[in-house]
């Protein structure tokens, strides 16, 4: 795979070739999306102000609640990893704190970014569905009606110095069921394809990527793989400049039954321990 083809969602077979590039790779790139790219940048504009302020030390993240603002030296560590990642962010919960004047802007992406995953969860549910796989109780998109753990999280890779390590986000998959993430502007995201090589992704900045996390690679047995991911810190005049990103999420309910291993709590509770910030 020399790079991952862009989706229009205009476009009559937009939903096959969706399925298609989560199938093959665990990730797909899409255009034309409903997210607005204005209010992105807003977000990336008044969140750069805020951890370039002291008020972020009003807001330490809760290792409880999980809600807050997670330092450089807070930030997690990839599991199976020593060094933390090079990043400082803020989890965002609909129920958990925020500064106030920043508060409607994320609530306003939030609503509308969840509404499309659930339609991109419909199409998975579809997927399964027609092909016969599993013999669940509940739809995907039924898992995550109501949760209170879908989480937005505000990111900020700081300038490079030059004395770290190489990774802004050493190698790993996420948490949860898929992840809604708007392309940032400056380079960096890779993933592991089939053949163990890492491949970055591109494409504009109002494209939107969506991945596979390690919830749903469970509930379907691997059908639909969490594809392992990094960003890696940049070199040259590019190291001057911070990295902003704005993934979500998106989680089933506690109570949800993944596997006969596990539920959504206790998977959860059992990565958080992995990357040491419970």
């Amino acid at each position: 795979m020399t790079n991952l083809r862009v989706i229009d969602l205009e476009e009559d077979n937009s939903e096959e070739r969706f399925l298609s590039s989560l199938l093959e790779t665990g990730f797909a790139v899409l255009r034309n999306h409903p997210l607005d790219p204005v209010l992105v940048k807003s977000i990336y504009k008044h969140w750069m102000a805020f951890f370039l302020s002291s008020e972020k030390e009003h807001f330490s993240y809760d290792k409880k609640t999980q809600d807050g603002f997670f330092s450089l030296s807070d930030a997690e560590s990839a599991k199976g990893q020593q060094e933390k990642d090079l990043k400082e962010y803020f989890h965002f919960y609909t129920w958990g704190r925020c500064p106030q004047d920043l508060r409607e802007e994320l609530l306003l992406y939030l609503n509308s970014a969840l509404d499309f995953a659930v339609t991109l969860l419909s199409w998975i549910d579809r997927y399964l569905k027609d092909q016969a796989i599993g013999d669940r109780k509940q739809s995907l998109a039924d898992m995550v009606l109501d949760s209170q753990l879908n989480l937005l999280r505000i990111l900020r890779y700081p300038p490079i110095r030059g004395d770290e390590n190489a990774f802004r986000a050493a190698p790993h998959e996420d948490i949860n069921l898929i992840t809604i993430l708007p392309m940032s502007d400056s380079m960096g995201l890779e993933i592991l394809d089939q053949n163990n090589s890492w491949v970055p992704i591109k494409g504009d900045c109002d494209h939107l990527i969506v991945n596979i996390g390690d919830m749903l690679h469970e509930i379907t047995a691997g059908i639909f793989p969490s594809a392992t991911h990094r960003v890696l810190s940049p070199t040259g005049s590019s190291m001057n400049y911070s990295r902003m990103s704005l993934p979500l999420f998106v989680h089933p309910r506690p109570n949800v039954v993944l596997s006969d291993r596990h539920t959504a709590a206790s998977y959860l509770n059992e990565r958080l321990n992995d990357l040491g910030v419970v």
